[in-house]
């Protein structure tokens, strides 16, 4: 995730097979701090029903891949029928660290976006594809020459999303948490792990006001053979389903926090707190040692709720955005 480095011998093509398993380990020479596994990267980008080999441009010097940019646009739309067709993405690119310096990020960089537009995708983001990002977007402190490269093409920030970590050794739900999930229990609001049958209101929730891939997400996860228990939902004293928190939903990782979602109308009760305390409570039965998660605004209600929680910031990432005349 870097500028790089171009030799007469470099060639660069969309990927074929046998480039995943050096293609992977290049990714961890280049972003170490972001290394993929094969199966985090099969999972991802080969099985992903949206994936276009030539959408993923492969940089080889000789026999070895020294970089890659992944572009992708939907071939099977995320819900319902749209398939955003002024929509593209590069979740990713890399160049490893003896091939940079002469160009041949941008090479890479510029082919995808070629790619892209040649399908008639004039919107570009970076890297907030969904449901199989690899990174909500760019983490510049980590990776000062990629902004660079990035700016230079034309991209420009969106909005920035906070990563952020709790410690959970000799966690215990506060005091305050305890008295007021006693208060809404005794209003009449429930809340417990759901059943196979909640999972239809929980689906419709997730995806009708929090938008589909958060729907795409948990389906997902359940399908693979998440336990339900990983799950808290709350339902308000109708019966309606108002809320849920949840941990374990991608790649398996325990210790990964969420999604959490509260309707908006019974945002600032306290529900949405006791909920992510339910989890993070669930979470250290499990013995979990920490609880973390990628994606906030480090100032929305959300942002301060987490921080109330004794979550600390870890990365920033920019969400960026590159817009062209068709």
């Amino acid at each position: 995730m870097t500028d790089l480095a171009t030799t007469p011998r470099t060639a660069t093509r969309g990927f074929r097979a046998g480039d995943g398993p050096p293609l992977v380990e290049a990714w961890r020479r280049s972003a170490p701090a972001d290394a993929v596994t094969a199966d985090r990267f099969r999972s991802l980008v080969l099985l992903d029903p949206n994936f276009d080999p030539e959408g993923l441009r492969v940089a080889v010097d000789g026999r070895r891949v020294v970089g890659a940019a992944y572009a992708v646009r939907r071939l099977t739309p995320l819900a319902g029928t749209d398939l955003e067709p002024e929509q593209g993405w590069i979740p990713f690119f890399f160049v490893d660290p003896e091939a940079r310096g002469r160009g041949l990020g941008r090479r890479l960089l510029t082919e995808a976006l070629d790619w892209l537009h040649g399908h008639g995708r004039t919107r570009v983001d970076f890297s907030s594809y969904t449901p199989d990002y690899v990174l909500p977007g760019l983490d510049a402190e980590a990776y000062p020459r990629a902004a660079a490269l990035l700016g230079s093409l034309g991209f420009r920030t969106l909005y920035e999303a906070t990563a952020m970590h709790r410690g959970l050794v000799g966690y215990r739900l506060p005091d305050h948490v305890a008295r007021r999930l006693g208060e809404l229990t005794a209003l009449g609001h429930r809340f417990a792990t759901p059943s196979d049958d909640d999972l239809v209101d929980l689906l419709a929730l997730a995806g009708g006001h929090f938008g589909p891939d958060w729907a795409c997400t948990i389906r997902a996860c359940l399908t693979a053979g998440t336990p339900l228990d990983r799950i808290v939902v709350a339902r308000d004293p109708a019966g309606r389903m108002s809320g849920w928190a949840m941990h374990g939903a991608f790649d398996g990782v325990d210790e990964r926090f969420g999604p959490i979602g509260v309707r908006e109308e019974v945002r600032g009760t306290g529900l949405g707190e006791v909920l992510l305390h339910l989890v993070l409570e669930r979470m250290r039965a499990r013995r979990a040692h920490s609880a973390w998660f990628l994606w906030t605004g480090a100032r929305s209600p959300a942002g301060h709720m987490y921080r109330k929680a004794g979550f600390d910031s870890t990365r920033v990432f920019q969400v960026l955005r590159r817009e062209a005349a068709r």
